[in-house]
């Protein structure tokens, strides 16, 4: 929740600076949701979560959402 809170709360600013704040947040927000699921791992909660996919794909459209906003699209 924390991900999409910080995207969209990012989008609603104005200035280009305060947009790439608030993606970074996100995407720290991503990095700290990964550490989890390899930590229920270790900690053998369960053996195999199958979301570290979707973190790869939410990180490249987190970094592609970054790099258009750095451009100015």
């Amino acid at each position: 929740m924390s991900i999409v809170a910080n995207v969209v709360e990012g989008y609603k600013r104005r200035g280009t600076k305060e947009k790439l704040r608030f993606l970074n947040i996100s995407q720290a927000s991503l990095e700290e949701s990964r550490y989890f699921l390899e930590l229920t791992r270790d900690l053998k909660y369960c053996d195999d979560p199958p979301i570290p996919d979707q973190i790869e794909e939410v990180s490249r459209l987190l970094n592609a959402y970054r790099r258009s906003i750095e451009m100015g699209i």
